[in-house]
């Protein structure tokens, strides 16, 4: 550290010892500005078209989500509609030709063999529950009966059948259930 007498001054730098500095950035030339400008407004055009046509597809995607959720049963009700003719068909005869109940009956039976054709082409499927398990998933006790002949809690009766949607459940079967538990004793 230099040693400096009592009557020595020591100068401190100040502003006037530096070179001029200016307060700004250098400003562009007037064609880098126009070039930048016509940069921008092209950027910002294509970020507005950009933006519009996001607006657009999420307005297409949300018209589809709404056609398919008004017509996804079109298919399926066009099918149904050939059992309701059947059905029909079938009501008119039965009232034209009321003493044969035997073809009324057979009308009825392939009227029902069509149903059930149309729902399995839907991905609809009965429950068997007649002599199965009682399963609270699958099914729902509208009743209780004893009977010596059956399992205790299998299913005795069918009160309404169930269906299942593919993997599914549409409608539990309504069922009538063997008292007991199935793990329990059998006295008889």
């Amino acid at each position: 550290m230099p040693r400096h007498s009592k009557h020595e001054e020591v100068k401190v730098a100040g502003p006037e010892d530096h070179p001029a500095v200016p307060d700004t950035e250098p400003t562009a030339t007037d064609a880098e500005s126009a070039e930048l400008q016509a940069e921008n407004r092209e950027l910002k055009d294509r970020l507005l078209r950009t933006l519009a046509e996001s607006e657009n597809a999420r307005q297409r995607i949300e018209r589809a989500a709404e056609d398919t959720r008004k017509y996804a049963i079109a298919d399926f009700s066009r099918r149904l509609l050939t059992v309701a003719d059947t059905l029909e068909r079938a009501s008119g005869a039965a009232a034209d030709n009321a003493t044969d109940a035997s073809a009324v009956a057979a009308g009825i039976e392939a009227t029902q063999r069509m149903l059930e054709s149309t729902l399995e082409q839907a991905g609809v499927r009965r429950i068997d529950a007649l002599g199965a398990r009682f399963d609270p998933a699958m099914h729902e006790a509208v009743a209780e009966i004893d009977d010596t002949e059956k399992e205790p809690g299998s299913v005795a009766e069918v009160a309404e059948q169930g269906y299942m949607i593919h993997d599914r459940l549409l409608r539990p079967a309504r069922v009538v259930v063997v008292k007991g538990s199935p793990s329990g004793d059998r006295q008889g």
